[in-house]
């Protein structure tokens, strides 16, 4: 099996499925064909062209080759060849990191630059929070995304490549408009809670106060501190933004219904800390600040990366069978003596016709 490999190259997972290389040969060797009285079928209108077909298949050596190339390769298919990988070292930290992200509609405002264009929030939040996921290296990271409900979009897992895919690929809206930091918590609590993790931590980042959910946000941190969860909250959001609206342009405050407050509680209650990202290169400072707060790595895993290779002989498989087939179907094609047409059958009719 691939866990048990210890030499890097190609490599066979189930060798032994090889067996059953000269298995067309034992059948054609052993098994004899059926009496023909014994056998009832359905007349159908090509059944000559088949006839034909078929007895000519073994006296064509080029469609006798392609056959056996095609069952080689669907054997060796069977047999699941990989390539294994050299070992790579994981660092191995203890924690368990879940970030909770905010995709309620205030999400959407477009207060933030990035890259010298205006964006909004989310979009900040999807490059800043998907490169501090991606050196989470060592860490079992997850992530959960909240609107008006709250949902576990990734479990904790030590990939972290994937889990900063899933955030890319995230919506505004798409857990609904609201947003419900107590059921986020709640969440986050619910699956961490049976971890045998050293260290359990949440990382909450929202741009509003919580106006949804069955949870209120400091019940669900009392939940969390009984637990030994360490929870550190962001705030999002500038805090002025010219709009246009009928009288004109006008500065507006866009964060006003941020609740630092709960959010500097939340924190505190938990051993955490509250931080301010008001654009996007305080937001990348946070996560710097982050990386640094929690312990460095301790024990290290060796893994051996192992890649399925069984799709290329399949394929080739399928391949020459088509074309076997092709050729079988249409000899004329490459020998241009095309079969004899055997024409319509008589029938013998019964009685008297007038």
């Amino acid at each position: 099996m691939a866990e048990t490999l210890t030499a890097e190259g190609l490599t066979l997972a189930w060798p032994w499925l090889l067996l059953l290389l000269p298995l067309p040969w034992l059948v054609r060797r052993f098994v004899s064909e059926a009496h023909r009285a014994n056998l009832h079928a359905l007349r159908v209108p090509w059944f000559a062209m088949m006839a034909t077909a078929r007895s000519g298949w073994m006296r064509k050596p080029l469609l006798a080759t392609l056959a056996s190339l095609a069952w080689i390769l669907l054997a060796v298919a069977a047999a699941r060849p990989q390539w294994v990988g050299e070992i790579e070292t994981l660092p191995v930290t203890g924690r368990d990191l879940l970030l909770a992200v905010d995709i309620s509609g205030s999400m959407d405002t477009q207060d933030m630059v990035l890259n010298g264009k205006p964006v909004n929030r989310l979009a900040v939040v999807k490059k800043v929070a998907g490169e501090f996921i991606q050196r989470r290296r060592g860490d079992r990271v997850g992530l959960v995304l909240f609107g008006s409900r709250a949902y576990l979009q990734t479990p904790l897992t030590f990939d972290t490549e994937t889990t900063a895919i899933l955030l890319e690929e995230s919506e505004i809206g798409l857990a609904g408009r609201e947003t419900a930091i107590g059921d986020a918590i709640g969440l986050a609590v619910k699956r961490l809670r049976d971890d045998a993790a050293s260290e359990r931590v949440l990382i909450l980042l929202t741009d509003g106060a919580n106006t949804s959910g069955e949870v209120q946000p400091m019940q669900a941190t009392e939940f969390a501190a009984r637990e030994g969860m360490t929870i550190y909250t962001v705030g999002v959001g500038a805090d002025e933004m010219m709009v246009q609206d009928f009288f004109g342009s006008r500065m507006v405050n866009p964060s006003a219904d941020l609740d630092e407050d709960t959010l500097r509680a939340i924190a505190e209650r938990t051993g955490g800390a509250y931080f301010r990202a008001r654009d996007a290169v305080a937001l990348a400072r946070i996560y710097e600040q982050l990386d640094e707060l929690e312990p460095v790595e301790s024990d290290q895993e060796a893994i051996r990366p192992v890649d399925e290779l069984f799709f290329w002989p399949l394929s080739a498989a399928f391949l020459l069978v088509l074309l076997a087939v092709f050729w079988s179907m249409f000899p004329g094609l490459s020998t241009g003596v095309h079969p004899p047409n055997p024409g319509p059958r008589k029938i013998a009719a019964r009685g008297n016709l007038k």
